[in-house]
């Protein structure tokens, strides 16, 4: 895992900061799907190349982003 700054932020590695990037992108790509693919992990894994967990991951973002989008468009 990435160390703390002064500031009692993590600061990520490149790897971490690539794979936060990949789960992110695979969240508001499928934020944008209407109807949501399923079954929507496998989906995920095939499209973006993600493990199970990271899949998990990006599904668990998706109401943040749909929320975000309708409140600031």
């Amino acid at each position: 895992m990435g160390s703390t700054s002064e500031a009692g932020l993590a600061e990520l590695s490149a790897d971490e900061h690539e794979h936060s990037v990949i789960i992110e992108q695979a969240a508001m790509w499928l934020a944008d799907q209407n109807p949501s693919p399923r079954p929507t992990a496998p989906k995920l894994r095939q499209r973006f190349g993600l493990a199970a967990l990271q899949a998990c991951e990006a599904i668990a973002m998706v109401d943040r982003f749909r929320i975000y989008r309708k409140t600031h468009g």
